[in-house]
């Protein structure tokens, strides 16, 4: 009997110090570098925004959800579900807020704006009667967020149609809608005030001058497959 209480020991001493390695060797989120300079998006974004935005914004959501994570392994690793329960809605606003700003740089180019082109295009005359009518309807649902949030266009898989949705703070939209994000765009007040000010419009307006179509288009290919 004394030799299988030992031999349990040794097990869950083996199992605690597996489940330390794994967090530890957890590969941390880092914060994506941009392709394009701070201020290739001026006029419509100029360099400051996109500074504060990518390097002190971002990265907070990136350092905040690293140390979620750590906080949630060694509550898992504990089997204490009182605070991997508590750690839930951290996990999902940095998360989330990580997840919205890495779609949102790669939607934004210094070439963008015009029309997107090929099946894209096809799939929005489809779905929406014609470019300028998903460009209304997404803009405004996207300025009719009630403080903070984004307003996305994305893609259901189930019925293969793309749709406008807006979600609230940072909620990613796969994980709260089910749509797979295309094209995201932020209305949190530090993605436009210091431009725009109060007039979130004006920025809405602005912003189509930058979406980069050939990432949007590139993602609407992998959320067909």
């Amino acid at each position: 009997m004394i030799c299988r209480v030992a031999q349990i020991r040794r097990c869950a001493g083996s199992l605690s110090q597996t489940i330390n390695q794994v967090a530890a060797s957890r590969q941390k989120h880092t914060l994506p570098d941009l392709t394009y300079d701070y201020g290739a998006l001026e006029p419509h974004i100029n360099a400051e925004i996109m500074q504060l935005h990518h390097s002190k914004h971002h990265a907070t959501y990136v350092n905040n959800l690293n140390v979620t994570e750590e906080k949630y392994q060694e509550a898992l690793a504990k089997g204490d579900v009182t605070t991997q329960v508590a750690l839930q809605p951290a996990l999902k606003f940095n998360g989330g807020g990580h997840i919205n700003h890495t779609i949102f740089w790669t939607n934004l180019s210094p070439n963008g704006g015009g029309e997107p082109q090929g099946e894209l295009m096809e799939a929005i005359k489809r779905d929406f009667g014609s470019f300028q009518k998903m460009k209304e309807r997404m803009s405004a649902a996207t300025v009719a967020v009630q403080g903070s949030g984004w307003g996305w266009l994305g893609f259901d898989k189930e019925n293969g149609r793309l749709r406008i949705a807006a979600c609230a703070n940072q909620d990613p939209l796969h994980g709260t809608t089910g749509l797979i994000p295309l094209l995201g765009i932020d209305v949190w007040e530090h993605a436009y005030y210091l431009q725009y000010k109060n007039v979130r419009p004006d920025y809405v307006k602005a912003i189509w001058n930058v979406v980069n179509w050939e990432n949007v288009s590139e993602r609407l290919q992998t959320a067909k497959k």
